[in-house]
């Protein structure tokens, strides 16, 4: 999915990071301070999702598991720079399936930060569920743990992640309520129902298991627009930001960066955003203090996911 469509190659557009193929000045977005930090530590999951914006797979280990010792290094750096973090999240693939991830997770919540990991909640979380209950009794005010539930209706949910991922899931999202983690679901708006529609169908869904996940919270169920590189969207000039009436200083890369090991690199990199890991053009630096220039939103996902999508990855 990193690698843009032939017709919109074909038709120019995100070709320059600076000039769109209308010969517009590309929108750019500046770090207004670097709050978010995520690691994504693998592509490795459990699962095949048949629209995984990341391709994550049981065999896809083009990005290799984060080390402890990995994000270690970058927790000293963001205390020796004096760096404003206030949230680390964790993704994937499926981070349970790191098996440094229970050190990672203490390292992090250690910081004092606000930790937000990105789950199935399948057999992977299950395998680490009295570390992670140990873990949440220690930090429970900084933990929140985010399910991905993509639809409330078993049938849709099991069309993007497969026959018998739905059962799973809930045990998942049962145990975790259940034991009292800070629970917040991530949904997924390809099916077309509108907002409202999504979030009184979640709600009913969050009542039948009788766990204390509000609907209608933002942050609590999040609802991401869809993401397909072949898809023709327009792209963002500086003109738009006041015609779309968007504050650049909302997307996720004006407070957001995420580290990555490519499978084979000697060390790890740090990258301009969650949703494009695999392309070269958002590689940005091996530290952090390296990578808070401008990002050219020079891609399909900057268009509809971040400007016309209001999606953003961060609680």
């Amino acid at each position: 999915m990193e690698i843009i469509g032939r017709q919109l190659r074909e038709s120019g557009k995100f070709s320059d990071p600076e000039i769109t193929a209308d010969g517009k000045s590309r929108a750019c977005v500046s770090l207004h301070a670097l709050k978010t930090l995520w690691f994504n530590t693998g592509t490795l999951c459990n699962l095949t999702c048949d629209n995984c914006y990341i391709e994550s797979s049981p065999s896809n280990d083009r990005l290799a598991y984060l080390s402890r010792e990995d994000v270690d290094g970058y927790l000293r750096e963001i205390d020796s720079s004096a760096l404003p973090v206030a949230e680390i999240g964790i993704t994937g693939g499926e981070p349970f399936m790191n098996p440094d991830i229970l050190g990672i997770l203490e390292d992090c919540l250690a910081t004092g930060a606000s930790v937000l990991v990105l789950t199935n909640a399948m057999r992977p979380m299950m395998k680490c569920a009295d570390g992670l209950v140990g873990l949440n009794q220690r930090f429970a005010p900084q933990l929140t743990i985010r399910v991905s539930v993509d639809h409330f209706d078993q049938t849709l949910h099991e069309m993007e992640r497969g026959s018998g991922s739905w059962s799973a899931m809930v045990k998942g999202l049962k145990w975790l309520c259940g034991n009292g983690f800070r629970v917040h679901v991530a949904g997924r708006t390809r099916w077309g129902e509108r907002e409202g529609e999504l979030r009184a169908g979640f709600a009913d869904f969050f009542a039948d298991l009788d766990v204390a996940i509000d609907a209608n919270h933002p942050a609590e169920l999040v609802l991401f627009p869809e993401m397909d590189d072949g898809l023709d969207v327009p792209e963002i000039t500086t003109e738009c930001w006041d015609i779309l009436d968007v504050d650049p200083a909302g997307l996720m890369c004006a407070s957001a960066r995420m580290v990555v090991r490519r499978k084979g690199a000697a060390t790890p990199e740090v990258v301009a955003c969650t949703l494009l890991p695999y392309d070269p053009e958002f590689s940005l630096a091996s530290r952090l203090v390296d990578s808070l220039q401008p990002v050219a939103l020079n891609h399909p996902h900057c268009a509809k996911f971040c400007v016309l999508g209001g999606g953003s990855c961060s609680d």
